[in-house]
This record gives C-alpha cells, sequence and structure tokens, in this order.
C-alpha cells in the first residue's frame, strides 16, 4: 500500500511539473573544502547543455538555498568558482555527505537546475579529547575482566579522516577495548587485567592516544591518572540502561527533559551517589543541564530542531567508594512551527516594458520555511485585481507573469505585496512587497487639442507675422513624448504650402512668410503634422484653415465713364428736357468685397450745381430743374464715389454734358399720329425682336472672323491697313440743326419714344448713324467716339481753338 502511495506521489508531482512548463535537472560536483576564494569548480555548460553565452543571454542566476553564497557562476564563460573558503566542519559538522545545495535558474524558457556540491573532507583536524587529564578511582580486590569507559577523542572530520584507533600506553595492569554500538558510534572500555593492591601501588598514569586515518596521520594524547582505593563491593545500577525522551524545541530554560536515577545497594558514603556528563561534547552541555544529586536533566541553552533533530547524553552515576554505573538518554526534539516562510526575489524584470507579451515572467521567487513536515508546507498568494498571475513551479518556485495588456498611461508602476503562509500551528506567514514599474513605449500618437484650427491675418501684412499657434498632447513620456511640428508637403491656392507659411518645429507656432492680398487669395488652407520621438516614430496631422481679412486697401474704378481715360465722356441732352430727366447713369466697382465695398456717388463740382443731381446709391444723373437760355451749352460735371471703409477710399471722373437744341423736333409730330400707330405696336415688336437676334448673329460673326484675322496676323505677319472714314462735317452748326432745312443732320439719328398722348420724350439710347473716328486716335471706344462728334459738332461755330481741345 505505501509504495503505490510513493508511485501516486511521484505521478502527481511529475504531473505538476508537466503543467508548469518549467524542467528540472539536477547535477552534482564536489569539492575539497578549505579551497581559496576563485577557485574553479566546474563548468556547467557542458553539463546543462548550453552555449557559450546563453548563460548571460538567458539571465542566469546561482541561488544558493544556505545563508551564504559560497559559490558564483560567471556567465560569461560558465565556470562555477568558490566565492567564499568553505570550511566542511562548521559548515556540516558530522553530518555526511556534506551538501551545498545551489540551483541555477535560467529565462526564456524558465528552467532550474538542481546543483549539489558535496564539500570533501580533508585531514586538517587532529583528535582531541576534552580535556588533557582523565582520573579513575578504581577500588582493589575489583575482579579482572572489569571494563571501565572512556571518553572517545573527538575528530571534526569524518571518514577516514576521523578516529580510526586507540592505543594505550604499555603497562601490566589495564588492555584496551574498542566497541561500536548501533549508530556506528565508537566507545572505549578501559580493561582491568589482573586486580589492583592498593599497598603496592597506590597511583599510577596512563597515556591514550587516538589516532586518525588521514594522510599523514594526526593524533591526540590524554593522560589517565589512576587512584587505587579502598574496598568497594557494589557499583551503582541505574533503573533504565537507556532513556528516550521527547522535547518541543524552543522550550524555555528549566524545562525538565528527564531524570535518571540510580541506586547502590552499599550504606553509608559508598550508597552517596552523584550524576554527571560523561563522554558528551561541549554543545550538549551549553543545551542541557545535569543536576547532580538528583539526576534531573534540565533546559539550558535554546534548543533548535532545525540545528540538531535529536541528542545522545551519557550520564554517569558515582558513589561515595569511587564506583560509577553509566546510562544512555536519547533526547528527540520535536519540530514547533516557529519559523514563518521566507521570501527571496530570484530575478526582477522592473521596468517592465508596457507592451510585454502576455505570459512574460516578471518576478521569480522562491519560498522557503526552514521547519518540517506541515510546519514547512508553504503556499503563497497575492492580491487580486492586478494585471498579473502567479503561477507554482518545482522547489517552491513561483513565477509572476503578466495576464493583462499593461497601460503605463493609466498605471504606470505596481507594488506587489506577496504574501506566504505555511500550515502549521498557529500559522505563521510572511509579505514581502516587490515595485515593478513599467517602463514607456511609444505607443500613443501626439493629439492636438482641436480638430481643426482657423486662424485669421489681415491682407498686406508684415512678412513673418506670428499668426497662431497650434499645440498637440502625447501621453507617453520622456523622448517619446517630445512633440515637433512641421508643414505637410502639399499645395496652397495653387502654390506649396511652404511658401505661404512656415512652423516652428518646437513650439507649433505658425508664421506667414509673405504679404498676403485679400484680393487675390481669401483663404488657404495647410496641414500640421506633429510626431514624436519615440522610435518608430508616431504622428497626427490636423488640418489649420488660415483666412485673410480684407482691409480697405482698393480704391473705387470708375467703369463709366472710364476712369483714366485721355479722352473726356460727352453726354447729349435735349434742351427740352423736364426736370428729373435721366441723362447718364455712372458705374464704378470696389475691389474690396464686404463693407468695403459699399459705394455711394456724390456730386463733387458741376458747371450749375442746381441743374443735375446724382443717386447716391444707384450713381443716375438726373436733371433737378429744365434747361433755360441762360444756361451754358456745356455743362462739366465731376463726380466722386467713396465705399463704406475705414478710412473710406475715393475716387472721381468728369463728364460733359452737351444741351443740344431741337434735336427731337422732327419727331414732335408724332402725338399727332393716329390712334393705329398704336394697333401696330405688336408688329413692331416682332420686328425688333428678329432685328436684334439679326445683330447678335451678326456679332458672333464678327467676333469670330476678327479672332481668324488675329491668328493669321501672327502666322503671316500681314498687317493690314486701317479703314479711313471721312471726317466730321465741319459745316454743321453748333446747334446739331441743318440751317438750310432747319433738320438735324443725317449723320444722327435719335430713337425717341413718345408716352401715348404726351408731347414729352425719354432718351433711351443714342447711337450715330455712322462711326465717326477722330483722326488722332482711332482707337477710340464707341462711346468716346460718339462723344467726341458730339463735343466737335457743338464747338465748330465757336472756331479753331473749341475744335483742338475736343480732339
Amino acid at each position: 500500500m505505501d509504495h503505490c502511495f510513493r508511485i501516486r506521489k511521484g505521478l502527481y508531482l511529475l504531473f505538476l511539473l508537466s503543467l508548469s512548463g518549467v524542467v528540472c535537472v539536477s547535477i552534482r560536483y564536489s569539492l575539497p573544502e578549505e579551497k581559496k576564494s576563485g577557485s574553479l569548480v566546474a563548468n556547467v555548460l557542458k553539463d546543462l547543455k548550453l552555449g557559450p553565452g546563453e548563460l548571460s543571454a538567458r539571465r542566469a542566476q546561482l541561488v544558493s538555498k544556505s545563508n551564504k553564497q559560497y559559490f558564483q557562476l560567471d556567465t560569461r564563460s560558465g565556470n562555477l568558482l568558490v566565492n567564499e573558503k568553505i570550511d566542511r566542519e562548521a559548515l556540516c559538522g558530522k553530518m555526511e555527505p556534506c551538501l551545498l545545495l545551489s540551483e541555477i535558474v535560467v529565462q526564456n524558457p524558465l528552467k532550474i537546475y538542481n546543483m549539489e556540491t558535496e564539500i570533501e573532507d580533508v585531514n586538517d583536524n587532529s583528535p582531541v579529547f576534552s580535556t588533557n587529564e582523565f582520573e579513575l578511582a578504581i577500588p582493589e580486590q575489583v575482579p579482572a575482566n572489569t571494563r571501565f569507559p572512556l571518553e572517545s577523542a573527538q575528530d571534526a572530520v569524518l571518514g577516514e579522516n576521523s578516529v580510526q584507533n586507540y592505543t594505550l600506553s604499555p603497562n601490566g595492569n589495564f588492555w584496551l577495548e574498542l566497541q561500536n554500538d548501533n549508530s556506528g558510534k565508537r566507545y572505549i572500555n578501559l580493561v582491568l587485567e589482573k586486580p589492583l593492591d592498593r599497598e603496592k601501588e597506590a597511583q599510577f598514569g596512563l597515556t591514550l592516544t587516538a589516532v586518525d586515518g588521514g594522510v599523514p596521520q594526526r593524533t591526540g594524547t590524554v593522560l589517565i591518572k589512576v587512584n587505587v582505593l579502598d574496598n568497594n563491593d557494589n557499583f551503582p545500577q541505574f533503573t533504565q540502561s537507556e532513556y528516550k525522551v521527547k522535547l518541543k524545541e524552543n522550550s524555555p530554560r528549566g524545562t525538565l527533559v528527564s531524570k535518571v536515577e540510580a541506586r547502590d545497594l552499599d550504606f553509608g558514603s559508598n550508597a552517596q551517589i552523584s550524576y554527571s556528563f560523561h563522554r558528551v561534547p561541549e554543545k550538549i552541555s551549553s543545551l542541557f543541564q545535569l543536576h547532580r544529586t538528583t539526576g534531573e536533566i534540565t533546559v539550558l541553552g535554546p534548543i533548535d530542531y532545525e540545528k540538531e533533530a535529536n541528542y545522545h547524553i551519557d550520564i554517569k552515576a558515582t558513589d561515595g567508594g569511587g564506583l560509577s554505573g553509566h546510562c544512555k538518554v536519547l533526547v528527540e526534539i520535536e519540530d514547533e512551527n516557529d519559523n514563518a516562510p521566507d521570501i527571496s526575489v530570484i530575478t526582477i524584470t522592473s521596468p517592465l516594458a508596457e507592451d510585454s507579451p502576455l505570459d512574460t515572467l516578471v518576478v521569480l521567487f522562491s519560498i522557503t520555511d526552514q521547519d518540517s513536515g506541515d510546519n514547512g508546507k508553504t503556499s503563497c498568494s497575492m492580491e487580486m485585481n492586478l494585471p498579473f498571475l502567479l503561477k507554482n513551479t518545482a522547489n517552491n518556485y513561483y513565477q509572476l507573469v503578466t495576464q493583462r495588456p499593461l497601460d503605463r498611461e493609466k498605471v504606470s508602476g505596481y507594488n506587489i505585496t506577496i504574501a506566504a503562509i505555511d500550515w502549521g500551528s498557529p500559522r505563521l506567514s510572511s509579505r514581502r512587497t516587490i515595485t515593478v514599474l513599467i517602463s514607456d513605449v511609444n505607443d500613443n500618437s501626439p493629439v492636438f487639442e482641436k480638430s481643426k484650427y482657423e486662424m485669421q491675418v489681415w491682407e498686406n501684412n508684415i512678412p513673418g507675422l506670428l499668426m497662431g499657434s497650434v499645440h498637440a498632447v502625447d501621453l507617453d513620456v520622456e523622448q517619446n513624448a517630445k512633440v515637433t511640428y512641421s508643414l505637410v508637403p502639399g499645395n496652397a491656392s495653387g502654390a506649396p504650402a511652404a511658401s505661404y507659411v512656415s512652423i516652428n518645429s518646437e513650439t507649433g507656432n505658425l508664421y506667414v512668410l509673405r504679404s498676403l492680398d485679400y484680393e487675390q487669395i481669401k483663404e488657404f488652407q495647410v496641414t500640421v503634422r506633429a510626431s514624436d520621438g519615440g522610435s518608430p516614430p508616431l504622428s497626427s496631422e490636423v488640418v489649420v484653415r488660415v483666412v485673410i481679412l480684407d482691409e480697405n486697401d482698393n480704391a473705387p474704378f470708375f467703369l463709366y465713364p472710364l476712369q483714366n481715360s485721355t479722352s473726356p465722356c460727352n453726354e447729349l441732352v435735349p434742351k427740352s428736357m423736364e426736370a428729373g430727366y435721366l441723362v447718364t447713369k455712372v458705374v464704378a466697382v470696389d475691389g474690396d468685397l464686404g463693407q468695403n465695398s459699399w459705394l455711394s456717388y456724390e456730386l463733387l463740382k458741376a458747371t450749375d450745381p442746381g441743374l443735375f443731381s446724382i443717386g447716391a446709391q444707384n450713381g443716375e444723373v438726373k436733371t433737378r430743374r429744365p434747361l433755360t437760355e441762360r444756361d451754358t451749352n456745356k455743362q462739366r460735371l465731376i463726380i466722386l464715389v467713396r465705399d463704406n471703409g475705414h478710412p473710406p477710399q475715393t475716387s472721381t471722373a468728369t463728364l460733359n454734358i452737351l444741351p443740344v437744341d431741337g434735336f427731337s423736333d422732327p419727331y414732335l409730330n408724332i402725338a399727332s399720329v393716329s390712334h393705329e400707330a398704336s394697333e401696330e405696336d405688336g408688329s413692331l415688336t416682332m420686328y425688333l425682336v428678329i432685328c436684334l437676334a439679326a445683330v447678335s448673329f451678326v456679332f458672333l460673326i464678327c467676333i469670330i472672323v476678327f479672332v481668324v484675322i488675329k491668328m493669321y496676323k501672327k502666322e503671316s505677319s500681314f498687317i493690314t491697313a486701317l479703314p479711313q472714314f471721312p471726317p466730321a462735317f465741319p459745316e454743321i452748326p453748333e446747334t446739331g440743326v441743318d440751317s438750310q432745312s432747319g433738320s438735324l443732320s443725317r449723320t444722327y439719328r435719335y430713337d425717341v419714344c413718345l408716352t401715348g398722348g404726351s408731347l414729352s420724350s425719354d432718351f433711351r439710347f443714342l447711337r450715330p448713324l455712322i462711326p465717326v473716328y477722330s483722326m488722332g486716335d482711332p482707337n477710340v471706344s464707341e462711346n468716346h467716339r460718339i462723344s467726341s462728334i458730339s463735343q466737335e459738332t457743338s464747338e465748330q461755330a465757336e472756331g479753331q481753338k473749341q475744335r483742338e481741345q475736343v480732339s
């Protein structure tokens, strides 16, 4: 049944090892004691089946199971070296074999190699007796072959180097007997060869020599003084030859261990018995105390199960006559749960990268308990809600591995408290806090404070002006959080973005590189990239919209009358016009927008300020009253246009108005036309539409012909002669009326619309029948040519001086 239980236990242990994934291999070395520090023990690479440099790469560590680190491991070469001089006798005492237990722990994957180093004894100690002189009191008439036990010599070494033999100096009364008990312990008895006679020799001395088996041999001696006493017939006899007792460790001083008792059949002083330790080492005398008269054995020093589990004590009872008896007391120490578990950290990975994969080894530690049995069994736990998992491996090793992803931005470090508790009664526990710092990994891109930026800058700015700044934050730390800014290559309004703005790579300040004109570009967009300093770097981008604000930097410009024209603008009006008559409409534009482009007109200067007025908003020039004979034949108006900017911009234009007398008389009879003419308005409208379509078609054909001719001229470099037109008729008087017939000249044709039942008329448009060009400037526009002809016609009566002014 017990054999089956051991098999099941072994299979269970093998199953646990297979689950943990930890491979345990045992290696064994031997080393003579007293080796100097730095001495080579062995090279472990071959035994561990590892390659050169693999120990260092896999973070190998040598873990000692004792209180001191007697060895050190060179992970580069694999040599196992003596770290501290080893004294076998101080380390193990009489224990054999003397083993130093260590473990070599390698990671990735985790493997534990059990290493046993046997410390071999060297003959560096001589046998030693507890005293330099023994005294024996032997009564005369003691029969031959009586045995007198002697104290054995103590030799710190073991095996062949320990005491192997004893010799006694030559004499005629005693010889030496050697005996071994069941435990292998050797006893020495001095055997009486023949009875003693006090009257012949009352005292004599013997020399006892202990010899060990080392090379060279070492010896130790003691002098035995034998005193011959008068006759004492009975020896003290113990009630038991061997006492077996159990004693709990850590028993307080004075605790009764046992009580021995011896009896002597003699009377008087020969029956008085005294007790003493016999042939006991010094450590027993320091731990136990024997009462001389009562035979009570009590605790004197600290009893520690972990140091010694049992003690063999020899007791001697001596009567008043010098005779003695002996017994043995076997004290078995019972283990108490007096040692709390000890948590020893083997390796720790700190700081730990936040992108470490799952099952990454963070901490490797072991738990030991010096107690035995259930008192030495331990269990381990740690606090919950941590991203780590505790795994139990072989030989009371534990692994702390990651079980959830880590995020340094949320938690930068963990204080992990590990608790170990034994199975004793009462249960003892210990705690250890391990700090694991989380190192930063560049896993966060810079984040801009806004999803989109908008900046405004006034046009006509100074180059290098600060427009604004962008700012991005990176949740990483140190170099991974260092943000630099740059412009993403691209175009902004048809030009490279870098030609408009620049950015400070450290502060994110945006500067405009050149002066901007709102009339050319009203807004543009650039893309800013924020990159961190990690490896590889992470980045994010944001769009910056730059809006140019309009300034009132454009003065209004007259389209009609054309501003800055070399020829004056002349308008013909009938002298018979009524108040409110629409003379013309001036048109101006402003390159600015918004409020800056709101225009207002005013009459800045006029020949007769009371004759004309201008609409402030629409620019319509109208008469304020009818013309009189006193009004001049030429009215000169200076018109000012003003925008609504701050400060406002203005422009002026000159308009000449030429009143014409009677140019509408031939058409006055139209007012008396019968009502039948109105019935023909429908057909007239149709004719006008047809004419308008024909004119438009002819105009389109002319444009096409003009383009073709231009292209042909470029290729052939052929220049055609400009058309020549007949000059204006100088004989036309100022009034524009033929002096002979009293009617208008055939050069002009007026379109007069009369309202039904009224003699008043409004001018729709005024066109010359035949275009007349000035001889001085053939390229003047049609409006200017009309104005020039009108002015020339009206001023011919005034002489040559006026004609030069018109031209």
